[in-house]
């Protein structure tokens, strides 16, 4: 009989920072998201087959998202989160930007002066006297 897949993982609980945007009032705040990390064991457990030999080699460490909804901080409406982030591999993670290196980043190149805007050339008369209003 196979395994069941939890007894190749130790299982962590984990609290990780996420934002974002309710739908009601449109507003993006942090929220603190619980996970479940799940890091595979050294070894295979005793009582493994072919077939769990097969499935323990393909394993890899990996998140997974406990929270389905949260309550908006400003208007207070339960709301779901995105369903597409709710199981995160850790070796994609660490290749990642953090967000406060991504926010430096973006301030840094924002404080650099733009290059001048070309000049462009003057709008023919009739584009700019004044309207008559619908008679002409």
């Amino acid at each position: 009989m196979a395994l069941d897949e939890r007894a190749f993982f130790s299982e962590k609980p984990e609290t990780r920072p996420g934002k974002y945007q309710c739908p009601k009032c449109r507003r993006t705040n942090d929220y603190s998201i619980r996970w479940v990390r799940r890091a595979k064991k050294d070894r295979l457990p005793p009582g493994a087959d072919e077939q769990d030999r097969a499935k323990f080699a393909k394993l890899r460490d990996h998140l997974l998202r406990l929270d389905d909804d949260v309550v908006c901080k400003t208007c207070g409406k339960k709301f779901e989160i995105p369903s597409h982030h709710s199981l995160m591999f850790l070796d994609q993670l660490e290749g990642l930007p953090k967000d406060e290196e991504l926010d430096a980043e973006i301030a840094e190149a924002s404080a650099k002066p733009e290059a001048p805007a070309e000049e462009k050339p003057p709008l023919p008369a009739r584009f700019t006297r004044p309207s008559r209003g619908w008679r002409g």
